[in-house]
């Protein structure tokens, strides 16, 4: 019997995609946003038309949100949780079952206009709601009650994604629906959560192996907690009204909030470091979305997708590979450095961002920005997937 983490991982003798949970998430929901990306820029050509339920913006806006995020998410919890509950990771066949319940719910709304009216709704659902069950069963066996906000989070994330379901279902238009926002909100204030803590502590870690004297604030002081107190009722707001006057205002103190936070975590002595610096900038995103969804109603053309953008493609899109490559360079047995295609990697997803944050404003850069994406996503699938597919250098998977 395993009696330690790494002998559990050691003990199982299947593929080495199934030894630690990032692998599996990580890997394949790259693929899954490549996929969706080249079938939505088809769409958009009106090449393509897809047996889904749901209309091309909102098909594309899920999954992207719940599908490819709902997989990043796994593979990080499954992988932060044994950290923090000091219990083992869960692999093998069962973490194998929970990552075909991800792939059953991808190919279910794929094809939910041929499938009974629930029946896309439940199969989608059955992935997030079985990973909170097994989340929420580690924290309380560990004892692990400071990351129950964690689990909250996760729970209105898929609250979220049963909202942006009905709305389709009743005729609504869920790409602009309450369901979207909320699970835009959920994401911005789990990028707030745990990125105010990695961020401030990776940073910490460089500075200390390079000699500098200077220090990152430490993660979660009182201006911390401040800001993610505030945060709350502001994204509550946003969600529900988004383009009342008093929501821009709110909003744009919302960024600010978020700019004095990130200034004080030292991102600028990081520049020599794209591992730590692209956290940092990342992390810019959520004030800058924040600011731009606040001035669209101050100025007159509220609800523009492109300020919406800064969040789900910057945001969500840059943070997300961040913590991929950093995580699944750490947990491989590579060095921590990021090499050239790794910096590609992260200059295509800000400048996927930023094309798509001015589309249709200025010009109309949907094709550019999803070229950016497709070459960060790509270069994420085809350097990282060895990694992720073989086992971990030194033995251990």
């Amino acid at each position: 019997m395993a009696h330690t983490s790494a002998e559990q991982m050691r003990a199982w003798t299947g593929p080495a995609l199934f030894s630690f949970g990032f692998r599996p998430f990580f890997l394949f929901g790259a693929v899954w946003v490549l996929v969706a990306m080249v079938l939505w820029l088809a769409m958009l050509a009106g090449a393509v038309w897809l047996p889904t339920r749901f209309d091309p913006v909102s098909w594309h806006a899920h999954e992207f949100l719940f599908g490819y995020l709902g997989a990043v998410l796994a593979g990080f919890l499954l992988t932060a949780v044994p950290n923090w509950t000091g219990r083992f990771p869960i692999v093998g066949w069962r973490l194998a079952g929970l990552f075909a319940l991800w792939v059953a719910g991808r190919i279910a709304v794929l094809v939910s206009a041929t499938l009974p009216p629930f029946a896309a709704i439940t199969i989608d659902l059955a992935f997030p709601i079985g990973l909170g069950l097994l989340i929420l069963r580690e924290i309380v066996a560990g004892k692990n009650w400071r990351n129950l906000i964690v689990l909250a989070l996760l729970a209105a994330f898929t609250f979220a994604n049963a909202l942006f379901h009905f709305e389709a279902l009743t005729g609504g238009n869920p790409a602009q629906g309450t369901g979207l926002r909320l699970g835009l909100a959920t994401s911005v204030m789990m990028i707030a959560v745990i990125g105010g803590r990695i961020i401030p502590s990776f940073t910490r870690n460089w500075l200390v192996k390079r000699q500098d004297p200077v220090r990152p604030a430490p993660p979660m002081q009182k201006l911390d907690k401040i800001v993610l107190l505030a945060s709350l009722p502001i994204l509550g707001i946003w969600t529900i009204r988004p383009f009342e006057t008093i929501t821009g205002l709110l909003l744009l103190l919302f960024g600010a909030l978020h700019l004095i936070r990130l200034g004080r975590w030292q991102g600028h002595r990081t520049l020599a470091e794209p591992l730590v610096v692209v956290l940092h900038g990342a992390y810019l995103f959520v004030p800058m979305g924040a600011i731009a969804l606040g001035l669209d109603p101050l100025l007159g053309h509220p609800g523009s997708a492109g300020a919406q953008h800064l969040w789900m493609a910057g945001a969500i899109g840059a943070m997300t590979l961040a913590v991929m490559t950093r995580a699944t360079l750490g947990h491989t047995g590579q060095d921590l450095k990021a090499g050239a295609a790794t910096v590609g990697i992260y200059i295509c997803i800000i400048l996927a961002a930023l094309a798509r944050s001015v589309s249709p404003i200025w010009l109309d850069l949907s094709y550019l920005s999803g070229l950016f994406w497709l070459l960060a996503f790509g270069g994420f699938a085809l350097f990282y997937g060895p990694f992720l597919l073989r086992p971990k250098e030194g033995g251990s998977r």
